[in-house]
């Protein structure tokens, strides 16, 4: 097996084990998740780009984007629950 493909395959491996453990309540989608989907999709980007396959380098850089954002978002909302602020 060649390099690309252990690093995508990892890669898909973390992004369904995420779906997976949320999809059977196993884990919320709290910040684990969002972890999973992040370390998921980058290995899986990386992995295209090694092969040159571009719109999953898209598909896969959007993926780790939005989790990425995801995650700080998950990191707002935990912080206005310690402080108690009211969302907007």
């Amino acid at each position: 097996m060649s390099y690309s493909s252990i690093v995508g395959s990892v890669g898909v491996l973390l992004l369904l084990a995420a779906f997976f453990l949320h999809l059977f309540g196993f884990i919320t989608q709290g910040r684990l998740y969002i972890l999973l989907n992040i370390l998921g999709a980058g290995l899986s980007c990386y992995a295209s780009v090694l092969i040159r396959y571009w719109p999953f380098v898209v598909l896969e850089g959007c993926w780790v984007l939005v989790s990425i954002a995801g995650l700080r978002e998950a990191g707002l909302r935990s912080a206005r629950r310690k402080k108690k602020v009211p969302v907007e």
